[in-house]
C-alpha cells in the first residue's frame, strides 16, 4: 500500500469519526490526540489532516480517488465501519455516511451490508439479557462499605476493594486477566475484524463487573464509565487500527499477510494495560458503591495503567499463544465469553 492510499484511508477514518457530529468533547479530544500520536509515523502531517477534515470535510469522491486497489478500498470501508461502531451500533447519520462511502468505493450493497451487520453484532455482544443475580441487599452493603472506602481516599493496590460480588475474588482476577490477554492478542492479528472486538470486550468487562455487584447495567452506563476514565472509544479504535495500518500489519478479512507479532508488541502491551486498568477501576468503583467521582476515577485509572504496563511483558507468551488460536469468524462468541 502506497503513501497516498494510507492517507486516503486515514482521511476516510476521520470522516467516519465525525459522521455523527462528534458532539462528545471527550471523544473529539481523544481523536485529536490520536492524530498527534500517529503523526510522526504517518509520513505526512496527520494533525493537519485532522484539522482539515474537522473544518472542511473533504468530498468522498476526491478522497476515494486515491485508492487504487480493491484491497485498499475494502480496507477503507472496513476501517470506517469499525470507527462508526466503536461507541456502539451505528446511528442514522453513521449509516447514511457508510452507504455513501460504499457507493463511492464501488462496494456492492450486499457486501457493505454484511460488513456493517457483522460489526454491529460484535458491538452488541458486549451486552446480553441474562438476569442480574446479585441481590439488592448486596448492592446496599456495597454502597455502605464504599462510602467509608471513598472517605479514606483511593488506593491503587488491586486487593483493597470493598463490597461483595457474586464473583469470588479468584474468578474476578481471572476474568480481568483473561480479558486483558485476549484484547492484547486481538491487537496482534492482521484482520480488521479483530480490532473491532477490542472495545466491545472492554465494555462487556465493565458490564459484567457492575452486574456482579448487583447494579443494573446498560450500554450507555458501561460506555460512559470507560469514557470518564479518559479512554475515548472512537479514539482508541482509530489508534489501534492506525498503528496496524502504518505498521504494515493489516491484511484484509481472512488475514491477507498472515499472523505476525513483530511491530505490534508495544501496541499489544498497551492494549493489555488499558483493558486491565479498566477492569480494576471498575472493580473498585462498583465495590465502593459507585461513590468515586470522575477525578478520582481518572487518578486511579492512571495509577493502575502504569502498574499494568509493567505486567504486560510477563504475559507475552500467553498473549501470543492466544493470538494463534483466535478464529476471527467467531468474535461475537469470543466477546460473550468474558
Amino acid at each position: 500500500m502506497n503513501a497516498q492510499e494510507t492517507r486516503s484511508i486515514l482521511t476516510i477514518a476521520l470522516l467516519a469519526a465525525f459522521a455523527d457530529g462528534m458532539k462528545d468533547e471527550r471523544e473529539r479530544a481523544a481523536v485529536k490526540r490520536v492524530a498527534e500520536v500517529l503523526g510522526p509515523d504517518a509520513g505526512f502531517d496527520f494533525p493537519a489532516l485532522y484539522r482539515d477534515v474537522l473544518l472542511t470535510k473533504p468530498e468522498l469522491a476526491t478522497v476515494v480517488a486515491g485508492l487504487q486497489s480493491d484491497g485498499a478500498r475494502q480496507l477503507a470501508y472496513e476501517m470506517a465501519v469499525g470507527v462508526c461502531d466503536a461507541d456502539g451500533a451505528q446511528g442514522p447519520a453513521e449509516r447514511e455516511f457508510l452507504q455513501k462511502l460504499a457507493a463511492a468505493l464501488g462496494i456492492n450493497g450486499a457486501a457493505a451490508a454484511a460488513a456493517s451487520a457483522q460489526a454491529d453484532e460484535i458491538a452488541d455482544a458486549a451486552f446480553d439479557a441474562e438476569p442480574t443475580v446479585a441481590p439488592a441487599a448486596a448492592a446496599a452493603a456495597a454502597g455502605a462499605a464504599g462510602a467509608a472506602a471513598s472517605a479514606a481516599g483511593p488506593k491503587v493496590a488491586t486487593g483493597t476493594v470493598t463490597g461483595r460480588s457474586t464473583m469470588p475474588d479468584a474468578e474476578m482476577d481471572k476474568t480481568i486477566l483473561n480479558a486483558s490477554i485476549t484484547n492484547a492478542a486481538l491487537e496482534l492479528l492482521p484482520e480488521s475484524l479483530a480490532s473491532m472486538a477490542i472495545i466491545p470486550l472492554q465494555v462487556r468487562l465493565v458490564y459484567k463487573i457492575g452486574k456482579s455487584y448487583g447494579y443494573p447495567m446498560d450500554m450507555s452506563h458501561a460506555k460512559d464509565f470507560i469514557a470518564t476514565l479518559g479512554v475515548g472509544l472512537t479514539g482508541q479504535y482509530l489508534e489501534q487500527f492506525g498503528r496496524k495500518l502504518l505498521g504494515g500489519l493489516l491484511g484484509g478479512v481472512g488475514g491477507g499477510i498472515g499472523r505476525t507479532v513483530g511491530r505490534q508488541v508495544a501496541s499489544s502491551g498497551m492494549t493489555f494495560a488499558t483493558t486491565y486498568a479498566i477492569g480494576r477501576v471498575a472493580q473498585r468503583y462498583y465495590a465502593g458503591g459507585r461513590t468515586l467521582d470522575a477525578g478520582t476515577l481518572k487518578q486511579t485509572f492512571a495509577g493502575l495503567l502504569d502498574e499494568a504496563r509493567g505486567l504486560a511483558p510477563r504475559y507475552r507468551q500467553q498473549i501470543e499463544q492466544k493470538a494463534s488460536t483466535i478464529d476471527v469468524r467467531s468474535l461475537t462468541s469470543l466477546v460473550k465469553q468474558v
